[in-house]
């Protein structure tokens, strides 16, 4: 819940004569920041479930294989990732080396997970995880009766 926010820090009202303000968010906003704000603290992610096992679609673009970890413990599914790139370029005088550095992480409570049999698979960018489910008539919704 806490990635979902239904509006930007820009969207907001300002009051009338801020122009120091408006000025510093324009500052941090630009190109030069870029690379320290592009993935956030965070990834995106669709859950899915089904009457056999959830799934779990991460987007890792630009990220090695190698370079991701996944944990299952105590009912929570860790999906962690670094990306660490460096450019450099020379020309006409211009030098420009930069280097990037991001380390990501993200847990999801899924309980009624058969462990030993998750499975996963990473193919341009995406990750899909699959967790079967343990017992699928647990989680079979049933009428309620009120009395």
């Amino acid at each position: 819940m806490f990635d979902m926010v239904p509006f930007n820090r820009s969207s907001l009202p300002t009051k009338r004569g801020d122009y120091f303000s408006h000025f510093l968010d324009n500052f941090f906003d630009e190109d030069f920041f870029a690379p320290l704000s592009q993935f956030g603290s965070s990834f995106r992610a669709d859950l899915k479930e089904t009457t056999e096992a959830y799934q779990i679609e991460a987007d890792l673009p630009g990220i090695k294989k190698d370079a991701i970890a996944l944990k299952y413990a105590d009912s929570y599914l860790t999906i962690s990732a670094k990306r660490e790139d460096t450019v450099e370029t020379n020309e006409d005088n211009y030098v420009r080396r930069e280097r990037k550095f991001g380390q990501f992480q993200r847990s999801f409570f899924i309980d009624n997970v058969d462990e030993d049999k998750i499975s996963a698979e990473f193919n341009d960018g995406v990750l899909l995880i699959t967790l079967p489910k343990k017992d699928p008539s647990l989680h079979e919704p049933h009428q309620i009766p009120i009395k």
